[in-house]
């Protein structure tokens, strides 16, 4: 079967798997954070090489400040419980997003997590933490902008690669599969530049919910799959 390099996760539907049990969406949250951790050992047993996951959103800001300050609560606990387990089981974290403007102890806590994991080659887990695809987009042009204007770039040599070299996944494969849960059906400015040939795989069931048997499921979607990337079909022409 053919598998992956890379998965990309939008992990949706947390509370609403808490509102359909009648409970607050802290506690969708903190079972969010357990179908994580399912997930990152599940994807650690196969050849998948690099996991990004979507865990907060630069638009989740406008959320209630009461359930904002419980997802930051989360992420920290996260790493605090996890680090070690993920470095010991050669786990290398990355963190893209914007982190201006951020609390210091969350940029020390991520920092101290890539840091601590640099060395490991069994799996990438990238965590997208504030992070919007359009505004990432916006970062790489800025740079893009003041390095044409001190002249240390011709705006004719500004191509694909040079502007993935600016986003903030350079050097990172572009996804394979992209999976999204809780049955919507978009991307919510998640990788748009990366996802441009991904194959997109939404699944019905809650994030919470997501289990080592809906990864098999999505990895069948995608070896059943036959990617083009805008080219030829393998007999005939892509209609």
């Amino acid at each position: 079967m053919t598998t992956p390099t890379h998965i990309a996760i939008i992990m949706d539907g947390n509370g609403r798997w808490a509102k359909a049990r009648g409970l607050p969406r802290l506690a969708g949250h903190r079972a969010g954070v357990e179908a994580l951790r399912r997930t990152v050992r599940a994807v650690s047993g196969t050849p998948v090489r690099w996991l990004t996951v979507y865990a907060f959103s630069s638009e989740n800001w406008a959320r209630p400040k009461s359930e904002v300050f419980d997802l930051m609560g989360l992420l920290k606990l996260y790493i605090r419980r996890d680090l070690a387990e993920l470095h010991q089981s050669g786990v290398r974290v990355h963190v893209i997003g914007d982190r201006d403007g951020l609390a210091k102890d969350i940029c020390a806590l991520l920092a101290e997590a890539e840091t601590l994991t640099r060395g490991n080659t069994v799996l990438n887990l990238v965590i997208a933490f504030n992070y919007g695809g359009r505004d990432e987009i916006v970062r790489a042009m800025r740079e893009l902008a003041e390095s044409a204007r001190r002249g240390d770039i011709d705006p004719e040599s500004i191509d694909e690669a040079v502007v993935s070299r600016h986003l903030d996944t350079a050097g990172m494969p572009d996804p394979d599969l992209l999976i999204r849960t809780s049955g919507e059906i978009r991307l919510s400015n998640f990788l748009p530049w990366q996802a441009a040939y991904s194959e997109l795989v939404f699944l019905p069931c809650y994030w919470p919910d997501f289990s080592a048997e809906h990864l098999d499921e999505a990895l069948r979607i995608y070896a059943a799959r036959e990617r083009r990337f805008g080219g030829l079909a393998a007999q005939g022409v892509a209609s």
